[in-house]
């Protein structure tokens, strides 16, 4: 099973949530509709601003857990190097 690893934001520079799913575009819906109540929901993460796809769902666990470790700045830096104006990737998606 393949899964994802993204990143949510308030707004540019804003507060970051970073997950991983099976189904991006279901949970990037949840996401933006306030569906699951938590961290995400609490600090309005309604912009995709960053996802990687992997072939493995345990490769995109994995990884995750290396990002939330990560210092905010290393986080930043991997944003802005494919998004450097922290635009909306979900609706750029076709979804």
């Amino acid at each position: 099973m393949a899964g994802h690893v993204y990143i949510m934001a308030n707004q540019k520079h804003g507060t970051l949530y970073v997950g991983v799913t099976g189904d991006l575009a279901r949970r990037v819906f949840e996401h933006r509709t306030d569906l699951t109540p938590g961290f995400a929901s609490r600090y309005r993460c309604r912009r995709l601003v960053w996802y990687e796809e992997h072939f493995d769902i345990r490769d995109a666990i994995a990884r995750e857990k290396t990002l939330k470790r990560w210092p905010r700045s290393w986080k930043v830096s991997l944003i802005e190097a494919i998004n450097p104006d922290w635009n909306e990737l979900y609706t750029g998606m076709g979804w």
